[in-house]
């Protein structure tokens, strides 16, 4: 399956999203973009699972969506660092148990690793950010799948970066990781049947004022950046099961809006 070309989704002004009774799980969902998202779908109507190694982060954002009139969403721990196959088949099964099923699967959690030359780069940091940012991707696809495949128009988003587009000086791992991730989805997408209701997308969010950023870029001055909570809304419509998704899209969130 050839790349699609990249589709710009703006956050002015997105088109609305309607998820109301969709399941989604999303990942990392205690800081950064994953917290925005899982905030703004839950608003949307949809009922939330929160994928966080950090409970009192996990907590924050249970708290947040249920003060603001949402879904109850539900907290899934777990540390994809340390986290092996058998732990993520019982997460599918306790999800399929206690929401009963699942319609999106957003794939954001990240290591950012040490950013260094690659021929320089520390080897325990290098398979650490490849566990999580890969390994742990596949294992969650895959135990997921079936729940997805159930589901009625399921969705799939790939959290991407420029770095796994095109290659960036001095991203080691993480730059690898987003290209094997673009490459997870285009297999996965490659051998579903053509008449599947499931749909694949990778999102290319942009560069957002996170914590993930300011470790990367340490000279960068953050308050120019828009936060999460102002890209997130752009990335709804393609949770929303009426919204055609192409199998395989590529989008990217416009940058100065």
């Amino acid at each position: 399956m050839e790349p699609r070309p990249i589709t710009e989704l703006s956050p002015e002004n997105p088109p609305s999203a309607d998820l109301a009774g969709r399941r989604l799980l999303v990942t990392g969902a205690g800081n950064g973009l994953g917290r925005a998202l899982a905030r703004s779908a839950a608003a949307a109507g949809a009922v939330v699972v929160l994928l966080e190694r950090s409970v009192p982060a996990a907590e924050a954002v249970y708290d947040e969506i249920v003060a603001a009139g949402g879904p109850e969403p539900a907290i899934y721990p777990m540390d994809l660092a340390g986290a092996g196959p058998d732990d993520y088949r019982e997460m599918a099964d306790r999800i399929g148990d206690g929401v009963g099923g699942l319609e999106g699967l957003v794939l954001n959690a990240a290591e950012l690793g040490r950013p260094a030359p690659l021929t320089q780069y520390a080897p325990d940091i290098w398979l650490r950010t490849l566990h999580v940012n890969v390994n742990a991707a596949f294992l969650l696809l895959a135990s997921c799948a079936p729940l997805l495949q159930r589901a009625d128009a399921g969705r799939v988003l790939f959290i991407s970066d420029r770095a796994g587009r095109g290659g960036m000086p001095f991203m080691g791992a993480y730059g690898v990781s987003k290209w094997a991730l673009e490459g997870l989805m285009h297999t996965y997408a490659a051998e579903l049947p053509d008449d599947t209701g499931l749909r694949l997308a990778s999102v290319d969010p942009g560069a957002m004022h996170t914590k993930l950023r300011r470790e990367a870029f340490t000279a960068e001055d953050p308050s120019r950046l828009p936060l999460p909570e102002a890209v997130a809304p752009a990335l709804l419509a393609l949770l929303d099961g009426h919204t055609p998704v192409p199998q395989a899209a590529r989008y990217a969130v416009a940058a100065g809006q």
